[in-house]
């Protein structure tokens, strides 16, 4: 485990199975694996354990109609969320030392389409996934959420579970305004923020987006949250940069080759510095990042800002 100071997230599950040989394309992206060969996911988690990382995040990302197909969801989206859930546990459970499950809660309606958001659907679409993975999560990470209106949805989906939720939103990346970073939805970071804190948030995180803005959105949530004891977050992922119409399953999108280990940890290092506290990887971060993060753990918790 590491130190007080900052806690390891694991990285970019579809990709990795996909460097694993698992059943993997196109619409239903991470969501195959775990129908056709769901050992191949519980085997990803644990290389992420094995790299250092102390939370995992259920393979639920794709466990939506957007990726999946209305019928599929409707027929299997119950035991599909539980069998993401039991994965992840079963890997933490094997694990050496205590490893944390967060239950991921994806845009329901697409990554990075905030115009596509349904709020008359979204209850009914979480409640499913929720009821999934409840039994088998420490911890809720409502994750690349492109809007302000979607995490509210996330947050209701929770609430009365009793357990801590995370909010992590994602940055536009495409024409950032330096200094001032936005959600995809357009809506300041700030905002977001606040209303992650009204929330009840127990974290505030940035993730699937250009490691080049997350830094704008860390100062600005440290900003807001002050001294409350609300943590920060961030995991980056290696996409060029993805304008606002993009479709998260149009197709693989390329990955940068100059997001190596050691200049990925490069970038942590300034999170870090600026006030973040948990750090990993999203798309195209793989287990090689995340032990390179590991080894760099003691450096990182004394330059903890």
């Amino acid at each position: 485990m590491s130190g007080p100071g900052v806690t390891l997230l694991d990285g970019g599950m579809g990709r990795q199975l996909a460097r694993m040989g698992a059943p993997f394309r196109q619409p239903e992206w991470s969501a195959l694996a775990l129908m056709e060969a769901p050992e191949t996911v519980q085997a990803a988690h644990e290389a992420f354990i094995a790299a250092g990382a102390e939370v995992i995040s259920t393979n639920s990302f794709a466990l939506v109609p957007f990726h999946i197909g209305e019928d599929r969801f409707a027929a299997r989206g119950l035991e599909l969320a539980d069998l993401s859930g039991r994965m992840a546990r079963q890997a933490a459970a094997s694990a050496a030392a205590p490893v944390r499950v967060a239950g991921s809660l994806p845009p329901l309606f697409g990554a990075y389409r905030p115009d596509l958001f349904e709020p008359e659907r979204a209850s009914e679409i979480a409640r499913i996934l929720v009821d999934g993975l409840a039994p088998h999560v420490d911890l809720w990470l409502a994750e690349t959420q492109s809007s302000i209106r979607e995490v509210a949805a996330a947050a209701a989906a929770v609430a009365g579970h009793g357990k801590p939720l995370w909010i992590s939103y994602t940055i536009e990346d495409e024409r950032p305004e330096p200094g001032m970073p936005r959600l995809r939805s357009g809506e300041p970071v700030a905002e977001a923020v606040r209303a992650a804190l009204d929330l009840g948030a127990e974290a505030v995180l940035f993730n699937c987006s250009q490691p080049e803005v997350m830094g704008d959105a860390v100062l600005a949530a440290a900003r807001i949250i002050g001294d409350a004891p609300v943590r920060i977050g961030v995991y980056a992922n290696a996409f060029p940069p993805q304008p606002e119409d993009a479709a998260a399953n149009d197709g693989l999108s390329e990955l940068r080759a100059d997001l190596d280990p050691d200049r990925y940890l490069g970038w942590i290092r300034r999170w870090v510095g600026l006030g973040a506290s948990l750090v990993g990887g999203c798309c195209g971060i793989g287990p090689e990042h995340i032990a390179r993060i590991r080894a760099a753990l003691p450096e990182l918790e004394a330059s903890a800002g």
